[in-house]
């Protein structure tokens, strides 16, 4: 196979150990190029690029765990979407959603489903992207709690749209005769789940300590 990536017996491709360093330079490219224009100039230190980063890897590596998949995209994952978030949590929502973006990139890279510019535009910019609005609660009690039920509904309105727009005409395929109600149900089962167990661990005082330990290390509080 190509250089970059290599094809898996599952029929799905992985990046090879080039690829990866690619992958990683370009979104150490896309966090510090976005932070210099969102961010009005401001330095990304790297203590937040190795943040980011890692948080970055971890949400991909956990994307590749499917706890269950669905039959016209999306999957429960192992706490993908809180890796992403926790970006947003320690940094604030500029950061958040360049991280979310950047990710966005990398799954659309590495597992694409695009039918149009549209749709990948809300499917794989904007719908991860919204995963920054976590950085709406950073400095709010329980603001990882609050974040992290941000990023999802964020990430879940734009795939919803998606669902209901791009990916209607499948719905009585599934015995619904509304779009919109078949984009709320699909999407909101898939996302719901991963949401609920994600925060049953969150709820687990000696899981919530951990976090909040890592977010000192991040931000240096």
């Amino acid at each position: 196979m190509s250089f970059l990536v290599k094809k898996m017996e599952d029929g799905t491709f992985m990046p090879t150990t080039a690829g990866y360093t690619v992958l990683v330079i370009l979104l150490i490219l896309v966090l510090i190029i976005g932070n210099l224009i969102f961010n009005r100039g401001k330095k990304l230190s790297v203590k937040q690029i190795a943040f980011s980063a890692m948080a970055i890897a971890l949400g991909f590596l956990t994307s590749n765990i499917k706890l269950i998949k669905m039959p016209m995209g999306g999957s429960v994952t192992l706490l993908s979407m809180l890796f992403i978030s926790l970006i947003g949590y320690w940094f604030g929502t500029a950061n958040g959603i360049l991280a979310g973006i950047a990710y966005g990139i990398l799954q659309m890279l590495i597992d694409p489903y695009i039918l149009s510019f549209p749709q990948m535009l809300t499917d794989y910019i904007l719908a991860f992207g919204a995963l920054g609005l976590s950085g709406l609660f950073s400095k709010s009690k329980n603001g990882l709690i609050k974040g992290y039920i941000a990023a999802v509904l964020g990430r879940y309105f734009f795939a919803f749209l998606s669902g209901w727009i791009f990916f209607g005409m499948y719905a009585s395929d599934y015995g619904f005769k509304s779009d919109v109600v078949y984009s709320l149900a699909y999407n909101g089962a898939y996302l719901g789940l991963e949401a609920a167990i994600t925060l049953v661990i969150l709820a687990i005082p000696s899981v919530r300590k951990g976090f909040a330990t890592v977010k000192k290390m991040a931000v240096g509080e």
